[in-house]
């Protein structure tokens, strides 16, 4: 049988316990990286994912910093809407627009002969709404009663005037017809155009 030889015959003791030394280094070294890969792996991955959760948190507190900013846009472009309904309405308002134009005819002393609101007619975002209004009054007052509807937040447009003679003479001067066109946004769903609070 063949001796086996490493080559350390006739070395002090010292030095084959040293490379004993190195050889059961080198594999604990070995099974050491070996059994440690695989946490080494899932800890560059919870690393990968604690940076991401940073970047994350980073981005929210930025977003959290704009916030005032974005609700000071928010009240504005409330504002903003709030005046265009005014403008443009969501809703007939029928009452209302009676108030004020009957209103509007006893200050500039009027005779309110007919105030008919007539059917919608729709059209892209809005509808039309005309009203019809015969009365009797006086130039300066007929006037007077078209500046002040044209003052309205809302709009309303005035169409197919006519004016004649008044029928009685007297303290009237004339009897004035026209349709009073306003418009109606329309944002409410189907079946609710129309309804009048």
């Amino acid at each position: 049988m063949a001796d086996f030889q490493t080559g350390l015959e006739g070395k002090p003791w010292y030095m084959g316990a040293l490379a004993g030394l190195v050889v059961a280094a080198l594999a604990y070294g070995a099974v050491h990286y070996l059994s440690l890969k695989d946490q080494r792996v899932e800890l560059e991955r919870q690393e990968t994912k604690l940076a991401d959760l940073q970047r994350k948190i980073q981005e929210g507190r930025a977003a959290q910093a704009q916030l005032p900013r974005f609700r000071e846009e928010v009240r504005r472009l409330e504002l903003e809407l709030d005046q265009l309904l005014r403008i443009l309405p969501a809703r007939r308002n029928t009452q209302e627009l009676l108030r004020r134009i009957r209103s509007l005819t006893e200050q500039g002393d009027f005779n309110l002969l007919r105030f008919t609101p007539g059917r919608e007619v729709d059209r892209d975002f809005y509808s039309e709404w005309p009203i019809t209004i015969n009365l009797e009054g006086t130039y300066h007052n007929l006037a007077m009663l078209f500046d002040r509807v044209s003052r309205f937040s809302r709009i309303i447009n005035v169409e197919g005037l006519k004016i004649d003679t008044a029928r009685n003479p007297g303290r009237y001067t004339l009897s004035a017809s026209f349709r009073a066109k306003t418009f109606i946004y329309k944002d409410q769903p189907e079946g609710e155009a129309g309804v009048e609070p």
